[in-house]
């Protein structure tokens, strides 16, 4: 009996300094007495719990606050560089890399762009950008917490890549290697999945439950936050939507199947149909986004065409999947987000035309301002996240 009412104190307490953490961390700078308030718990509970976690260093004390008659109270604030987590978006012809604190702050970045790397070589740019972004990490109680990575491709519940078809990876096990190498916990997560709790906790998405956030790269994918929670399908599977068919007998696509969204509406699809029309910038040799970009920014019709072409296709998929969902918002995300100017009117025009009226209601259709870090913000903070967890799991 003494043992169970031990246990359940020692569970009541983790929750307790856990409500009081969350707490300091959204409101700070605040009192100790405004943090009983806000979380319901008496004064000498709250001294106690903050006593442990300024020892802990995960809070820290500033100077005096506003006083409303007797003494000016001491101000409690969260310590966002006490660790620090490192986020990795790691795309079809791009490595994204960020150093975050606890807070999502980026406090370091890289970018290394690539084509048609092998399973090795792309290794070692991995590895190679994950030691830069460590070494530039300052000294902190925690160091670094947690890597993440966002992968184009079907990642299972234990963190092992099943499919990456524009990588041309199957049954990847990435996390282990990272582990075994960096002695550190490591997340692997499909990129739209990250992109979309990126911009749920750091993006356009903050003040929405139900958002569809579509990443547009090299191909697409789909993360859905669905009633505040990210939602993966009973294996981990769910957001494969850039695999929905939307052409019968269409194009042959990498993932096995024909006429898939991604072969219509992505990055790939706007650099093969500029190949086709032989539109070919001036300034450079190879066809990329970026080019593209300048020529209907110098106001090539042709090009401004292609983008719009693109939106089009957008609409078609994205009138499915709110046609299923009924969101509240949809944010379009990744690379091609860049491309707003263009591509939001033929998308808007499509769903207008097709989306059902009352599926209309109350809608949002952005396109994110994070643009190209939603999914390395992500995963930081999956890492960071975990790194909570594991504190009272070990308290």
């Amino acid at each position: 009996m003494r043992i169970s009412q031990t246990f359940n104190q020692h569970v009541v307490k983790k929750g307790n300094k856990s409500l009081v953490l969350e707490t300091i961390i959204a409101c700070s700078p605040i009192s100790r007495a405004e943090t009983a308030n806000v979380t319901g718990l008496n004064k000498g509970t709250v001294s106690s719990l903050v006593s442990e976690l300024l020892e802990e260093k995960l809070i820290n004390e500033s100077g005096p606050g506003k006083s409303s008659g007797g003494r000016r109270p001491v101000m409690l604030l969260f310590n966002e560089v006490a660790g620090y987590s490192i986020g990795i978006d790691l795309g079809v012809n791009y490595i994204l890399g960020v150093l975050t604190d606890l807070k999502g702050n980026i406090r370091q970045e890289e970018l290394v762009k690539f084509k048609d790397l092998s399973y090795e070589e792309l290794k070692t740019k991995l590895f190679f950008m994950i030691d830069s972004l460590s070494s530039s990490a300052p000294p902190s109680p925690y160091g670094i917490v947690g890597i993440g990575v966002g992968v184009p491709g079907t990642v299972n519940k234990n963190g092992e890549i099943l499919l990456a078809p524009n990588l041309e990876w199957r049954n990847i096990h990435l996390k282990a290697l990272i582990e075994e190498k960096y002695n550190l916990p490591v997340t692997i997560e499909n990129e739209a999945n990250a992109g979309a709790y990126g911009e749920q906790k750091f993006g356009v998405g903050k003040d929405s439950n139900n958002i569809i956030y579509v990443s547009v790269g090299i191909g697409i994918g789909v993360g859905l936050i669905l009633n505040g929670s990210l939602y993966k399908g009973n294996n981990g599977f769910s957001g494969e939507l850039g695999h929905m068919t939307i052409e019968v007998n269409g194009e042959k696509c990498r993932c096995g199947s024909e006429g898939c969204w991604e072969l219509y509406a992505s990055e790939q699809a706007l650099v093969k149909n500029a190949e086709q029309s032989g539109i070919k910038p001036s300034f450079e040799d190879e066809i990329s986004l970026e080019n593209l970009m300048m020529l209907a920014e110098n106001g090539d019709s042709e090009t401004i065409k292609l983008f719009e072409k693109i939106g089009d296709y957008l609409g078609v998929g994205i009138n499915n999947i709110i046609n299923i969902f009924n969101p509240e918002q949809v944010i379009i995300g990744n690379r091609i987000a860049s491309a707003e100017k263009w591509l939001k009117e033929p998308l808007t025009n499509r769903m207008l035309k097709q989306t059902l009226w009352f599926n209309q209601k109350d809608l949002k259709i952005d396109f994110s301002e994070l643009s190209t870090h939603s999914a390395a913000l992500g995963v930081a903070a999956f890492s960071v996240d975990n790194f909570s967890r594991s504190l009272w799991s070990n308290n």
